[in-house]
C-alpha cells in the first residue's frame, strides 16, 4: 500500500500495516548499507534539519548517518547553538527554519508534544526524535526491526521490559509497537517506576523480577530516567541494582535463546553487568546499526517516497 504520512509522531497512532511498511523498507536499505558504496540518491537535493533541544549521542548521529545515506544536505543544531538560548520561542525557531527552505524537521524535546506542535503548524514533515517522556517512535521501531530479525514473528513472543517505565518514552514507544504485533509483555521494576495502571496499554505489570524473566525470549533493559524524576523513586542505585539489575544469576532465568536489549545510554553494573552488555546474548549494537537503516526508511517515506524505488536501488 503507498505511504501517506507526512509526520512520524507516535507509534501509537499506526496502524501494524504502517509499521511493517516501515521495517520492509529499512531492511531494503539495510542491505544497501552493505554495499561498497553506501548511498543512495533517494533525497538528494533535499535539506533536513536536526534540532535536537535534548542531549542524544546515539539517535542524533543515526539520524544525520541516515540523511547522509539518503544523498540529503543535514543541518544540525543543539540547545547551546541555537536562539532558544536568548528566549526565542520553539515555534519561532521552527517557522524560521522553514523559511531557510528546509524540507523536514527531526526534532528532540524536553516537553512531551512538542512534535505534534509544530506538525499543526508548518508545512513540512516533522519527526518525532523523543518528546518528553512520552514517545520515542523510531527506537521503538529498530528495537522491534531488531527482534523480528531474530525472532520472526513477534506474536505470542515474551518480552520483558525491565526498569524505568514511569518515566521511559522508549518504553511508552516499544509498548505500543509489540502489542499490535500481538507480543506478550510484561513490564517489571519498582512499583513506584511500574505502577498498575500500565495494564490498560495491553501489558502484564510485575513487581517480581524472577518470575517475570521466567523463559523470557527477549529482556529489554531501560536506565533510570534521573533527569525527567522530582523527586527519589527508590532509596539508592545501589539497592536498585541488588533488586532488578540484571546479572549473570538472573539471565539464568531467561530462555536459552533469548537476547539482550537496551536502548542506551548504558549504566554499566546497574541495570545491567557489563559482561551481558558485552555477551553473546546481546543485540545492543546491533540496534545502533539497525537505526541508521530505520531512520532511513522514516525520512524517505516521510517526504514521499515509496518502497518501490529502495527496492530498485538494491
Amino acid at each position: 500500500m503507498p505511504w501517506t504520512r507526512r509526520h512520524l509522531l507516535t507509534l501509537e497512532e499506526l496502524t501494524l500495516d504502517e509499521i511493517d511498511q516501515i521495517h520492509t523498507t529499512a531492511a531494503a536499505f539495510k542491505r544497501t548499507l552493505k554495499r561498497s558504496v553506501k548511498k543512495v540518491p533517494a533525497l538528494r537535493g533535499k535539506t533536513i534539519v536536526n534540532l535536537f533541544l535534548e542531549p542524544s549521542t546515539r539517535t542524533r548521529m543515526a539520524f544525520d548517518m541516515a540523511a547522509k545515506r539518503l544523498s540529503a544536505d543535514v543541518i544540525s543544531l543543539d540547545g547551546n547553538s541555537s536562539s532558544t538560548t536568548k528566549g526565542e520561542t520553539l515555534r519561532d525557531t521552527a517557522e524560521n527554519i522553514q523559511a531557510l527552505q528546509a524540507d523536514m524537521i527531526v526534532i528532540r524535546h524536553a516537553a512531551a508534544g512538542s512534535p505534534l506542535y509544530l506538525s499543526n503548524i508548518l508545512n513540512i514533515p516533522v519527526i518525532n526524535a523523543g518528546d518528553g517522556a512520552h514517545e520515542h517512535p523510531t527506537q521503538g521501531l529498530l528495537d522491534t526491526f531488531t527482534m523480528r530479525e531474530h525472532l520472526g514473528s513477534l506474536k505470542g513472543r515474551r518480552v520483558v521490559i525491565l526498569g524505568d517505565i514511569l518515566f521511559s518514552r522508549v518504553a511508552r514507544s516499544n509498548i505500543h509497537a509489540l502489542t499490535k504485533f500481538g507480543a506478550d509483555v510484561t513490564v517489571v521494576g519498582p512499583s513506584t517506576l511500574v505502577p498498575e495502571w500500565f495494564a490498560a496499554l495491553g501489558v502484564k505489570v510485575s513487581h517480581d523480577l524472577r518470575s517475570a524473566l521466567a523463559d523470557a525470549e527477549v529482556v529489554m533493559l531501560l536506565r533510570i530516567q534521573h533527569e525527567r524524576q522530582s523527586r527519589g523513586m527508590f532509596p539508592s542505585l545501589g539497592e536498585y541494582t541488588s533488586m532488578f539489575g540484571l546479572n549473570k544469576t538472573r539471565a539464568s532465568w531467561l530462555n536459552p535463546k533469548a537476547i539482550i536489549m537496551h536502548p542506551g545510554p548504558i549504566n554499566r553494573g546497574v541495570e545491567i553487568d557489563s559482561d551481558l552488555a558485552d555477551g553473546e546474548r546481546s543485540v545492543i549494537l546491533e540496534q545502533v546499526t539497525n537505526g541508521i537503516a530505520v531512520r532511513m526508511a522514516v525520512l524517505y517515506l516521510c517526504s514521499g517516497g515509496q518502497p518501490e524505488y529502495v527496492h530498485a536501488t538494491e
